[in-house]
């Protein structure tokens, strides 16, 4: 059995959403002074690798606490998406349908991490955010987000063409489905595997930092 970790290391200055926490990893205590060490962190609910719960975008929607601990076990299904152009739309004939219960899209735009084109990924178009719901997936994506990004970064046209706001989160977090962003290094994994991406306890939380594992044959 392999076992992949699928998550960014939380680390100071890391790239963050748009207007979102800076995060800072500092020492608080250390071994020379103290004895031992203890960090001081500071970040926001999504943070890195990352789940969203319902809460995050509906204003009924359930906190990441108040969905069951078994619920972030999954047997996911890759759907390649590579190859694509800066704030192209992900369709829903890009995507498979199984009887798996997380849909993992690898863009591969993970490799423009800490770049300014990392807001430049592709995204979810509506209808693909649709046939998500209606097959049950949670989703996966090793980008910043299942919606386009607020940018400069993408040309006048494709703004133009671009759904407005938070369409794709809106149908998955109001249908109950999670989301999870921000994973990396999905190259070479096979079409089905197993996925743990356990969040915080976060009391009330929209979501949380999580540890994506993939494990497989």
């Amino acid at each position: 059995m392999h076992t992949r970790d699928l998550s960014h290391a939380i680390e100071s200055d890391m790239p963050v959403f748009p207007g979102d926490p800076d995060v800072s990893v500092e020492p608080h205590a250390t071994v020379d002074a103290d004895g031992y060490r203890v960090s001081a962190v500071e970040l926001g609910s999504h943070t890195g690798t990352h789940v969203d719960a319902p809460s995050h975008t509906e204003a009924d929607g359930r906190a990441i606490d108040a969905v069951d601990v078994d619920r972030f076990a999954f047997d996911a299904v890759l759907a390649d998406c590579t190859g694509m152009d800066p704030r192209e739309a992900i369709e829903r004939d890009a995507l498979p349908a199984t009887d798996a219960d997380l849909l993992v899209v690898r863009t591969g735009w993970d490799e423009h991490w800490g770049e300014p084109t990392y807001l430049d990924h592709p995204f979810l178009a509506p209808d693909a955010a649709a046939f998500c719901v209606d097959q049950g997936y949670d989703v996966a994506v090793d980008a910043l987000n299942v919606d386009p990004t607020p940018t400069d970064g993408g040309s006048d046209e494709a703004a133009e063409d671009e759904p407005a706001g938070f369409q794709a989160h809106h149908a998955l977090l109001g249908a109950n489905q999670l989301i999870f962003e921000n994973l990396t290094d999905l190259s070479g994994l096979p079409d089905r595997f197993e996925v743990l991406a356990f969040p915080l306890a976060l009391r009330a939380g929209d979501g949380s930092p999580v540890r994506v594992v993939a494990r497989y044959e």
